[in-house]
């Protein structure tokens, strides 16, 4: 029997530093998801999972069976496959309804939005050590970006500020993440994205109506 829950996003290593993006010169991650070098190297965790599951069951990329493949993993029970594979499969399918990426349509596309609400299942039912901290955030991060008309701005841009952060393991409080949207809320988004870390973020000097 397979392990239920297997983990997701771990078959790759994980940067030491979030660096520069060699193609929008910001930091890798930021550009997410319409600058290309940053979605290659975010999406390649899950791409990792995704071909290994093609690989386990003989079926090669791009074609019919891949779609047939993604249709059974969305059919099948929470922790049967990894997370990372769930959201694939769903990038795999598109919405019956808006045409969409399943999950990522318009706001008013109720396929997309059961979709998308049940895509969580997994993280509320998982044991403890199958996702870590720092792996759901990835995931919120990701998910919120692909599907950025679905959300309120400032959701979307604090996790765009800290998905470099995110890549390479750390993991915001949810004082942080208060904190630095309330500062995304004042326009303080340079000094934001010149900070060098979720802490730092967090760290800026107090808004002149908290003081």
């Amino acid at each position: 029997m397979a392990q239920p829950y297997p983990p997701g996003a771990r078959l790759l290593g994980r940067p030491a530093l979030a660096k520069p993006c060699s193609a929008c010169g910001d930091l890798v991650g930021r550009g997410y998801p319409d600058c290309p070098n940053c979605a290659e190297r975010v999406d390649a965790y899950w791409l990792a999972d995704w071909g290994a599951l093609l690989s386990g069951n003989g079926v090669a990329e791009g074609t019919p069976e891949e779609r047939e493949l993604a249709t059974l993993v969305l059919a099948d029970e929470p922790g049967s496959h990894p997370w990372t594979c769930d959201d694939w499969a769903m990038r795999r399918t598109p919405c019956p309804e808006c045409r969409a990426e399943l999950g990522s349509g318009a706001l008013d596309c109720l396929v997309c939005a059961s979709a998308d609400q049940a895509r969580w299942a997994w993280d509320h039912t998982a044991p403890p050590a199958a996702m870590r901290p720092d792996e759901h955030s990835l995931r919120l991060a990701v998910a919120c970006l692909r599907s950025a008309e679905r959300r309120r701005p400032g959701i979307v841009g604090f996790w765009r500020l800290a998905l470099p952060f995110l890549l390479v393991g750390e993991n915001p409080t949810r004082a942080q993440a208060r904190r630095i949207r309330t500062y995304l809320m004042a326009g303080r988004e340079d000094e934001l994205s010149a900070a060098d870390g979720i802490a730092a973020m967090a760290s800026l000097p107090p808004l002149p109506w908290r003081t």
